[in-house]
């Protein structure tokens, strides 16, 4: 477990990605995270597939404790009200208005902790003409103009893991990092707001910029052609990527990788503006080069040249990347009820270190009984986390 954010107490109320992410992401760090969930069925994530426990929700939810309340009733409203004044953080990620509802507004928690950090996240943002449209990361990905410039326009699809919600939980933890940094200077808290469209846009800072220097609107073509980057197919139909960038060299090097020395004749080719304007006649002239060798032919040779590739891996390819393995990504999950015996751990190493087990995303209010009675034997005392030598020998 890493431990440069130990003893900060963190109170999450996120459901699906965006805080779960946030609290995760300072979890990972060593923060002390209590997630609230409705009684009974808790975070619908934890639903996303099959059962009470998908892989989607332990994705997102390890190394946090778990209780169950009920913010309509007023024991369980004094019970979060208990963790709250002894909390660092407060993590919520309701639709604007929601919070209010439940006494979980930021005017209600400063006043019970007036040093309490309360990060709000939302799609829209807390006002203004979207602010209560419901929001998933599609549609933050494509109001933000994102997708725009990460989708061929030919042939437009939703791609890969839910960039948004991740990336929003990511800035929002770097938020929460920094305010954390100035109470240590003020002892005051402060109210963080953030959205997925504000994040996704900021995340996007490259091609606004292209925009407002350039006057040039840009698509999502724009990138791979620019930079040279190359994705092609290969004999066995398995797919690889390369990079060349702009320097010659690489364009050089490339070029003995694959005996490409007619390509390096050809006038179309034969400077990088060239190629750029050229490059889906290159991208066809590559591939037909790259029909000819299985990938494993490919990396063998590639790995005697000084150009930037790799094979696309699948998820079971990194698993037995020697390089993942070298890095020691896979790590064990401690203190597991049910769920993946294994995940990737956290990216950071201090000092050298890294985590080497994490805590296991914890089930439905599996912690909500030592909770209580933590707080009904001392309820201006936050909850000790008592099973941590446990879970972690597990």
């Amino acid at each position: 477990m890493l431990k440069a954010l130990d003893q900060i107490r963190i109170v999450e109320q996120g459901t699906f990605i965006t805080g779960p992410c946030a609290g995760m992401m300072l979890a990972d760090l060593g923060a002390d995270v209590i997630k609230i969930e409705s009684a009974g069925n808790g975070d619908p994530y934890r639903s996303f597939k099959t059962g009470f426990y998908s892989a989607h929700f332990q994705a997102y939810n390890r190394n946090k404790r778990a209780i169950g309340l009920d913010l309509k009733s007023e024991q369980d409203r004094e019970v979060f009200y208990q963790l709250i004044a002894q909390a660092d953080i407060y993590i919520q990620n309701f639709r604007p208005g929601a919070a209010g509802r439940i006494g979980a507004d930021y005017e209600t928690l400063s006043k019970i902790n007036p040093r309490l950090i309360y990060c709000s996240i939302s799609g829209f943002g807390p006002d203004g003409p979207y602010a209560q449209r419901p929001v998933y990361d599609s549609v933050a990905q494509a109001v933000s103009g994102f997708l725009s410039v990460s989708i061929d326009p030919e042939q437009p699809r939703f791609i890969g893991p839910a960039l948004a919600d991740a990336i929003t939980g990511i800035y929002a933890s770097l938020g929460i990092s920094a305010a954390l940094i100035e109470r240590g200077r003020t002892g005051k808290g402060k109210r963080i707001d953030i959205s997925m469209v504000e994040a996704m846009m900021h995340f996007a800072v490259e091609p606004f910029m292209g925009y407002f220097a350039l006057g040039e609107e840009p698509s999502g073509v724009d990138r791979p052609r620019l930079a040279q980057a190359f994705i092609v197919r290969c004999k066995d139909d398995k797919l690889f990527a390369f990079h060349l960038s702009s320097l010659d060299k690489f364009w050089d090097a490339l070029v003995e990788a694959i005996e490409g020395e007619a390509l390096a004749r050809d006038e179309r080719f034969s400077q990088r503006l060239k190629r750029i304007d050229n490059y889906d006649a290159l991208n066809a002239e590559l591939n037909a080069i790259f029909a000819t060798r299985t990938r494993a032919e490919w990396v063998e040779r590639f790995s005697k040249f000084d150009v930037p590739f790799a094979p696309i891996n699948s998820i079971p390819d990194v698993v037995n990347d020697p390089q993942a393995q070298h890095l020691e990504m896979f790590v064990p999950v401690a203190g597991r009820i049910e769920g993946a015996e294994q995940t990737v751990r956290p990216a950071y190493s201090f000092d050298g270190e890294h985590a080497k087990t994490v805590r296991a995303a914890p089930v439905v209010n599996q912690h909500g009984d030592e909770i209580r009675s933590a707080l009904q034997g001392n309820p201006t005392a936050w909850p000790a986390l008592e099973t941590e030598t446990a879970a972690v020998a597990g």
